[in-house]
C-alpha cells in the first residue's frame, strides 16, 4: 500500500496526513505575487516549492487542481502606475509577462488557475455582503472592517491571543474601527485611484479579502492545502481563515503549508542594503535549472542562506548527473530528449523522501545513488535503466528534463569559477559538527548540516559504528 503524503500543518503545529474533501481529488491554492515589480528569489521559492508540491501530488492523485493568484491592485502598483502616468493594468500586465517568463526558466510549471483581483470584484462585494449580513462585518466611513471580536478562534494560525496582539501591537488605530485589531474589507478610492463602484461607494478591496474570494470562486468553500511565504502566516493567512469560515460555517482549509526565509550571505535581503536578487538577474550567472537546484537543496521549512557557492554546488552537480545519462543514452549523444518508449517508474526512495513533508534534500542524496548506480551498472541495458530511472525519480522535483548536449553546453563552468568540491578535512569537520549537534538535540541544525555535505555531492550514512561519508560520483571499481 502507497504511503500517504504526510506535510507540516502549520495550524497544527504538526506533520499529518493529507485529508482531501474527495478522495481521488486535492485542491491546493498558493498566494502569487504582487506584480509592481520582476520577481526576486524570495518569491521564486513558493513558486518551486509548491510547483514540486504539484508535481507530487498529479503523481499520486488522479485529479488535482492548483490555482496560484496575482494581486493586480495594490497601493505600490498603484504608486507605480501613477510615477509614470500609465493606468495599473500596464504595470501589472508587463510584471505577469515577466513573472511568466521567469518561472518558466526555472521549469516551473503553470499551475490550473492563475486568477487575478480586478477579475474577482464583483466575487470580492458579494464575500464582504455575505460577512455584514452574519454580523461579522460593519461599515463605516466608506470602509467596511471585519470585526475580529466576532470570530473567537482568531489568532490559531499564528498562535497570537488577541489580548496580546493589542498590547502594544503596532496596528492600525483609526476613528472608524471598533477594535483596533479589525481590518479592511473595502476601502474608498480617490478620484486618481483606481477603484469599482460598490455598496458602500467607489473604493478597492483589501488585500486579505482577495484571496478568500476567489479560493471560493474557484476551487470551493473547504480547500485542501494553503500555502505560502512565512511571512503570510499573520496577518495575511489569519485574516482568510477569519473571513473563510465566519462565511461559510465551514472549514477554510485543511493544511497550511508555509516555507521558511531566504537570506543573502547571511543578511535579510532588503533594497536598504542593496542585495535584492532579481531572478532575471541570475539567470545571467547560471541557467534557470540550476537555480531551481539550488533552491530546492534546503528543505523548505528551513532558512535558505542563498551565496556563490551554493550556485557553484548545483550547477557542478547537474553536469554530473548529466554526463552520466549522455554517456549511456543514444538518444541523449544526439541531443534529444527523454526517450519515449521505455517509460519507467520514478524510485520509490525518492518517492517516499518526498511524500515525507516534502523532503527534497533526501531526496536529492537518493538521486546521487541512482546517478552511482549507471556508473556501476553490469551491462549497458542496465546503464540505461538506471539513467531512465534517475530521469523519471529527478521529473518529480522538475529536474534533468532537458536534453543532456544542450544541458551540458549550457552548464559549462565559467573560467575562474571556484571548485565545490569539499576536502577530506573539511567534510570531517562538518559531520564531527553534525555530531556534536545531534548530541546535544539540535536536530534543526543537525539537518542543515546534513543539506551543506549534500548538496556539495558527499553521501553521509549513520551506522552503529559511526557516520560514514563518500563522495557521490565515486565509483567502485
Amino acid at each position: 500500500m502507497t504511503a500517504p503524503i504526510c506535510l507540516y500543518n502549520t495550524l497544527m503545529r504538526a506533520k499529518e496526513p493529507l485529508r482531501t474533501e474527495h478522495p481521488d481529488r486535492v485542491t491546493m491554492y498558493v498566494c502569487g505575487p504582487t506584480v509592481y515589480n520582476f520577481a526576486h528569489i524570495g518569491n521564486a521559492r513558493p513558486a518551486v516549492i509548491f510547483d514540486v508540491l504539484a508535481r507530487l501530488l498529479r503523481h499520486d492523485y488522479p485529479e488535482v487542481v492548483y490555482a496560484r493568484n496575482f494581486t493586480d491592485v495594490d497601493d505600490k502598483i498603484n504608486a507605480a502606475a501613477a510615477e509614470v502616468g500609465v493606468p495599473i493594468s500596464k504595470i501589472t500586465e508587463r510584471y505577469i509577462e515577466a513573472y511568466h517568463q521567469d518561472m518558466q526558466a526555472l521549469d516551473v510549471l503553470p499551475p490550473d488557475i492563475e486568477p487575478r483581483v480586478t477579475a474577482h470584484i464583483n466575487d470580492i462585494v458579494e464575500l464582504i455582503q455575505t460577512l455584514i449580513s452574519r454580523g461579522h462585518a460593519y461599515a463605516a466611513e466608506g470602509h467596511v472592517l471585519f470585526d475580529v471580536a466576532s470570530y473567537p478562534a482568531y489568532g490559531a494560525l499564528s498562535g497570537r491571543r488577541p489580548e496580546d496582539m493589542l498590547a502594544g501591537a503596532r496596528v492600525e488605530v483609526a476613528p472608524y474601527k471598533r477594535n483596533p485589531l479589525d481590518f479592511v474589507l473595502w476601502k474608498p478610492s480617490t478620484p486618481d485611484m483606481p477603484g469599482w463602484q460598490s455598496p458602500w461607494g467607489r473604493g478597492r478591496p483589501g488585500w486579505h479579502v482577495e484571496c478568500t474570494a476567489m479560493i471560493g470562486q474557484h476551487l470551493g468553500q473547504t480547500i485542501d492545502i494553503h500555502g505560502g511565504g512565512q511571512d503570510l502566516i499573520f496577518p495575511h493567512h489569519e485574516n482568510e481563515i477569519a473571513q473563510g469560515t465566519c462565511a461559510h460555517d465551514a472549514l477554510y482549509c485543511h493544511t497550511w503549508v508555509h516555507n521558511s526565509f531566504i537570506t543573502v550571505e547571511g543578511q535579510k535581503m532588503s533594497k536598504s542594503l542593496g542585495n535584492v536578487l532579481l531572478v532575471r538577474d541570475l539567470l545571467s550567472q547560471a541557467p534557470g535549472e540550476v537555480i531551481r537546484f539550488a533552491l530546492l537543496a534546503t528543505h523548505y521549512r528551513h532558512p535558505l542562506d542563498w551565496n556563490s557557492r551554493r550556485l557553484a554546488q548545483a550547477r557542478q552537480t547537474l553536469a554530473r548527473w548529466y554526463r552520466r545519462i549522455a554517456e549511456v543514452t543514444g538518444d541523449e549523444r544526439q541531443g534529444k530528449g527523454p526517450s519515449e518508449k521505455a517509460r519507467v517508474s520514478p524510485d520509490t526512495e525518492v518517492l517516499a523522501a518526498l511524500r515525507d513533508d516534502l523532503n527534497v534534500p533526501r531526496a536529492i542524496s537518493r538521486l546521487h545513488e541512482l546517478s552511482s548506480a549507471i556508473g556501476v551498472a553490469a551491462n549497458e541495458e542496465e546503464a540505461r535503466l538506471a539513467a531512465q530511472r534517475l530521469r523519471a525519480s529527478a521529473a518529480l522535483i522538475g529536474l534533468l528534463q532537458h536534453p543532456a548536449a544542450s544541458a551540458l553546453n549550457d552548464l559549462r563552468e565559467l573560467p575562474g569559477q571556484p571548485s565545490t568540491r569539499l576536502s577530506a578535512s573539511r567534510i570531517e569537520a562538518l559531520v564531527a559538527e553534525r555530531h556534536q549537534a545531534r548530541q546535544q538535540r539540535d536536530f534543526a541544525q543537525a539537518d542543515a548540516l546534513r543539506e551543506t555535505l549534500e548538496a556539495a555531492g558527499v553521501v553521509i550514512h549513520d551506522t552503529p559504528q559511526g557516520t560514514q561519508w563518500q563522495f557521490a560520483d565515486a565509483v567502485t571499481a
